[in-house]
């Protein structure tokens, strides 16, 4: 690894939610602290709306924004990708062959969506009625499917945990099926949800209602049930299955529509890195995202090595722990900042309806309203799709949240 062509005093690797929303929330608490973000992307996205643009209730336009246009004033923006790491020299290696020093790291750039895990997907994706809201590229094309649909089998895949936005593969099923009811075509349509897992959600306070929607709209609930194969042209999925005496099997079935929710690892450069734990994702304390080994360096977001839902509120919660920490380092006191495991996932089971399931470590209910968590709600509704991306561009991304 070359010498370091610029050096900075914190450097994060990441310009998305976590590491813009961090960014802002250091320099809201110093204005001259040196701080630099590593990312190559042009464009913004608000990713929780990508189901409500899939199920036709949000304009795909209103979820992104030049990139320039959020990052924070006096943050030096590094237009390139992170490829690899020096933890001994405190350097980065960008792809565009530049080195860059630090004196701190954070670690925030997400995950990364394998598409090629599935045999056949990459060729098919955004055609022949194969769609996912997971690309937000893709999220308009599955409100065209859900519009042209007339009838017959649509099919709903979740793959292997951990995911981010677990219960956004079933979020889109809800919505098709309500769509598809209001439209008198809920009785011609055979809605398959084929998750890997043997559980519907994580969390056991929201699993009797989930369910309850389930049978609600008469979808058939497939567990251990993980999509390995797509043949788009002549529109059909195969199917890996763990049947209960744990034998395997394969099934290919047809299908008229196909959403897929991809299988999901920590980005390659970072399994690589000798930050990642052996999942591959930055090992962390789970109270101070410090790394164990190196103090200092952080990780919060997707990347985080933690046993938390991978949600934007997650990252919320996330990034005062990491700024009081990192602040507390530079100043050499002991780190006050703890992560509790707060996610909270905002289940749409209808167009103006919502379970908002908030929740800490070992599933610990964490509501934020005094209302019963567990019920369908207009008002979670309108927190969902009005509030909340209010929230983001205005308060979260301006290191306010």
């Amino acid at each position: 690894m070359s010498s370091p062509s610029s050096s900075h005093r914190v450097l994060i690797v990441g310009g998305g939610t976590a590491g813009i929303g961090l960014a802002a929330s250091l320099l809201r608490r110093d204005r001259a602290l040196d701080v630099a973000v590593i990312d190559p992307t042009d464009t913004h996205c608000y990713q929780p709306a990508l189901t409500l643009v899939g199920g036709g209730c949000y304009s795909a336009a209103k979820t992104r924004r030049d990139e320039a246009a959020v990052i924070p004033s006096g943050v030096t923006w590094l237009k390139s990708a992170a490829t690899a790491f020096d933890a001994e020299r405190r350097v980065v290696e960008l792809a565009d062959g530049r080195s860059v020093g630090y004196e701190y790291l954070v670690l925030c750039p997400g995950l990364q969506l394998d598409w090629g895990k599935i045999q056949g997907l990459p060729e098919t994706l955004g055609k022949n009625g194969v769609t996912s809201n997971y690309d937000r590229t893709h999220a308009a094309y599955t409100w065209e499917l859900l519009q042209a649909f007339k009838g017959g089998r649509a099919i709903f895949t979740q793959p292997p945990m951990p995911i981010k936005c677990p219960g956004a593969p079933q979020k889109i099923a809800y919505l098709a099926a309500d769509y598809w009811r209001k439209r008198k075509l809920l009785s011609k349509a055979q809605i398959q949800f084929s998750l890997a897992g043997d559980k519907i959600f994580s969390i056991d306070a929201f699993v009797r209602p989930l369910l309850d929607v389930v049978k609600r709209y008469g979808i058939n609930l497939n567990y251990r049930k993980n999509l390995i194969a797509v043949d788009g042209e002549r529109r059909l999925a195969t199917f890996q299955i763990t049947d209960a005496d744990g034998s395997v099997r394969e099934e290919t079935e047809p299908f008229d529509l196909l959403h897929v929710a991809p299988p999901q690892s920590a980005p390659d450069f970072i399994k690589r890195s000798p930050f990642a734990n052996g999942g591959g994702w930055v090992a962390v304390d789970q109270a101070t995202l410090q790394h164990p080994v190196y103090p200092e360096v952080f990780a919060l977001g997707d990347v985080a090595g933690t046993p938390n839902s991978k949600t934007a509120a997650a990252v919320r919660s996330q990034i005062p722990v990491v700024r009081d920490n990192l602040l507390a380092l530079m100043k050499n006191v002991r780190l006050g900042g703890a992560y509790t495991g707060y996610g909270a996932c905002p289940l749409t089971t209808a167009r103006g309806r919502v379970i908002l399931a908030e929740f800490r470590y070992q599933g610990v209910l964490a509501p934020t309203f005094p209302i019963d968590q567990t019920r369908e709600r207009r008002s979670m509704w309108h927190f969902k799709k009005d509030f909340l991306p209010w929230f983001y561009w205005h308060y979260l991304l301006k290191g306010r949240g």
